[in-house]
């Protein structure tokens, strides 16, 4: 008998579709706020620059949150 739950490998990566796109744009644009008083934050904090900027760390949260939207 054969033991299907041990995860024999097979999983084929897909390309992201329209909707992840779509997903990703709204939550970079509702992140951008939120990533701009967060770089003024640690700016005033700091008082240098941070490497990344505002839009950057926007990007990254939404590269961060939209997957796990599509996770099974």
């Amino acid at each position: 008998m054969s033991d299907y739950t041990s995860g024999s490998g097979n999983h084929t990566h897909r390309a992201p579709r329209a909707e992840f796109y779509v997903y990703f744009a709204l939550i970079f644009l509702v992140a951008i706020p939120f990533a701009l008083v967060a770089w003024v934050v640690q700016i005033a904090v700091n008082r240098a620059l941070p490497v990344h900027g505002p839009l950057a760390r926007a990007w990254r949260e939404a590269g961060t949150i939209t997957p796990n939207i599509f996770r099974p």
